[in-house]
């Protein structure tokens, strides 16, 4: 049995697509089969990923919190990145191309998976001092070329999957890096809040990926707040599409507006809120809430995100307040204490926390 599984039947499946299943069946319902038959595909495939993984939740259960971190010294915390080829077959977790400290190879797929895992890797630690996804040193792996035309990313408790794309629609999804760290940042969670993947704390779970996905980014790029597009997923679209991303933090609900695609579903506020029983009750359209804003917060107190406003998300992310259905007035509350504790009450950081909650329509309690 793996090391970092424990008999524990509370613990929640896992299994998150950086594609949202609404935007995929929108596809899917094209009149274009070159269109559609990728993202039907798709669909079917994420359905049967996602049966395993309860499958394996139900019979071994997954680690909510992570295992004690080692007693390693700082300069010998190193990432362990191992790249696996699936030579677009549906086989996990394919052949090794590339391990840690291997030269790059010539596959560009190979090597932006390896910067991508180092990137978050060093985010974490650097400005977190959290070592590895589980803060204890987990080996990052991940398996490129997974499928034929697979329009999807994925983590499924245990490593990252990117497929290649459809070409008409989606691009190889090793392209962003805030696509990595997005789905890598479903590992932090596991290991941490283990957030419900349903409803509001689903909302929540896709949310601190979105915004951790966005600090690696800009973190690798020397983007302080005010620079930062705030888009997760920009490049990932083919020039056909009109959009620049799958979602914007700075502004929901104008990501993209498409005759295939349709048009960008996610609130900004609460009064748009969106209840409806798809995507585990809208957790990939509903983040949006959070994710406007975290994107207020980090653009109030300026500088870089990842100093201020992500070291209050990671706090609480971390803190161990969080339940695993923790709604989104629960977590602001857990923010603004967050704030608190390490700020001080009435601070700048608690003051724009409270201020931030308050402007997209969520009462903390």
């Amino acid at each position: 049995m793996n090391a970092h599984r424990a008999h524990s039947p509370q613990i929640h499946p896992v299994f998150c697509t950086i594609v949202p299943p609404h935007l995929l069946d929108q596809v899917s319902r094209n009149s274009d089969d070159v269109l559609s038959r990728p993202a039907r595909r798709t669909l079917e495939r994420d359905a049967t990923q996602r049966t395993r993984r309860q499958i394996t939740t139900v019979r071994y259960g997954l680690l909510a919190s992570a295992p004690a971190a080692p007693d390693v010294d700082p300069a010998d915390r190193k990432p362990q990145r191992t790249i696996s080829d699936a030579e677009r077959k549906e086989q996990l977790p394919g052949e090794t191309v590339r391990e840690e400290g291997a030269e790059a190879v010539q596959d560009a797929s190979v090597n932006r998976a390896y910067a991508g895992l180092g990137a978050t890797f060093e985010l974490f630690l650097t400005a977190f001092d959290r070592y590895s996804i589980d803060g204890a040193g987990l080996p990052l792996d991940a398996t490129v070329h997974y499928g034929d035309e697979y329009a999807n990313a994925f983590w499924d408790g245990e490593r990252m999957v990117f497929g290649d794309g459809d070409g008409e629609i989606f691009r190889d999804f090793t392209l962003p890096v805030d696509v990595i760290g997005h789905e890598l940042t479903h590992g932090v969670t596991q290991y941490t809040a283990n957030l419900e993947y349903q409803g509001q704390s689903g909302a929540l779970n896709e949310s601190v990926s979105d915004v951790f996905g966005s600090l690696i980014k800009q973190h690798s790029l020397g983007q302080g707040a005010q620079e930062a597009d705030w888009l997760i997923g920009s490049g990932l679209f083919t020039d056909r599409v009109e959009g620049q991303a799958l979602r914007s933090m700075k502004a929901p609900g104008t990501a993209y507006d498409d005759d295939v695609l349709g048009k960008d579903p996610q609130p900004a506020t609460m009064d748009d809120y969106v209840s409806t029983g798809a995507d585990n009750g809208g957790v990939h359209i509903n983040s949006g809430i959070p994710n406007h804003a975290f994107y207020k917060l980090a653009v109030d107190l300026g500088g870089n995100a990842w100093e201020r406003a992500g070291q209050i998300w990671y706090d609480t992310l971390t803190g161990g307040s969080l339940q695993p259905d923790t709604d989104f007035a629960a977590f602001a509350a857990a923010t603004t204490e967050a704030a608190k504790s390490r700020y001080g009450d009435g601070s700048d950081e608690h003051e724009a926390v409270r201020k931030c909650w308050s402007e997209v329509g969520v009462t903390a309690g």
